[in-house]
């Protein structure tokens, strides 16, 4: 099914809110940045995915 947003998306299914509250909260932060752009599960899955492998390649990236 397609919500107006990630808030009403996790509002409204409880199988996609136990998915997000599972993630860390960092992620969950970082999820909420893209409210208006996740509608359904399978998109929340994917950006968190995208995001996942976002902060991956950024640590790979820094020089300690």
């Amino acid at each position: 099914m397609r919500y107006s947003s990630l808030n009403e998306l996790i509002k409204n299914s409880s199988s996609t809110r136990r998915y997000f509250l599972s993630l860390p909260v960092e992620m969950q932060i970082a999820l909420h940045e893209h409210n208006a752009y996740i509608h359904t599960a399978q998109e929340l899955r994917h950006h968190a995915s995208a995001i996942e492998d976002y902060i991956h390649h950024v640590k790979l990236s820094s020089y300690d």
